[in-house]
């Protein structure tokens, strides 16, 4: 299994343009590095609008950064990189081609995950049987979604987790406020872009993980 069972899996998006400054590659490797340091689980470069190159660099400064921690580095969208780079996995988007076809080209211990946004999308990507987890969302509003952007909220969170035997991974809006009503839905963890992009410093990350991963410790009421 991609992680032991029971554990709740923190995960980190990046989004260089939240960094300061969001022009210096080196403030996003640094809060990469302050993440894996603080215990995330899993840091998806998620940096769409970058050239080849430079996300090829990115990723293996990435790598670099997480080096010694328990972190893994997946990139968003693109095996070739992914392959490259000698990252972690790979994160398709919900309109990528099937995880089972990644999975040719790339065995275990490679990660392969899917974003998805509905039940529907969700028990496919299941079914194709290549995915080894899925991130669920958006739950809760998120800066980073149009404002009319839909939320699917925790029901419909709790209904994707009970269906599948795939870890579900909750994302969207989540914060250290809400994350607790998260982890009641029984998912496998959570993903955030702002909660983390927006630490101040090294002690707020290492804090926001921790209360992340005690709302699990500590959930009840699971359904």
């Amino acid at each position: 299994m991609a992680w032991p069972p029971g554990h709740p899996i923190i995960a980190f998006v990046t989004d260089r343009a939240r960094a300061a400054p969001p022009d210096d590659p080196d403030a996003l490797v640094r809060r990469i590095a302050a993440a894996a340091r603080a215990g995330v689980d899993l840091v998806q470069v998620r940096e769409r609008d970058l050239d080849d190159r430079a996300l090829l660099s990115l990723v293996r400064r990435a790598r670099e950064a997480v080096a010694g921690t328990g972190a893994r580095v997946v990139v968003n969208d693109r095996l070739d990189v992914a392959l490259a780079a000698q990252a972690d996995g790979v994160h398709l988007r919900a309109d990528a081609f099937a995880a089972s076809h990644a999975r040719t080209m790339a065995l275990p211990p490679f990660l392969i995950g899917r974003s998805v946004h509905t039940r529907l999308e969700a028990t496919t990507a299941a079914d194709d049987g290549g995915c080894d987890y899925l991130f669920f969302g958006t739950v809760f509003p998120s800066a980073g979604k149009p404002s009319d952007h839909t939320a699917v909220g925790t029901a419909a969170l709790r209904e994707v987790v009970a269906a599948l035997r795939v870890p579900v991974v909750a994302i969207g809006g989540i914060t250290t406020d809400n994350v607790v009503d998260v982890a009641r839905t029984g998912c496998a963890g959570v993903a955030a872009i702002g909660a983390f992009m927006s630490a101040p410093d090294a002690a707020a990350m290492a804090s926001r993980v921790d209360a992340m991963r005690r709302a699990f410790d500590t959930r009840s009421g699971v359904s």
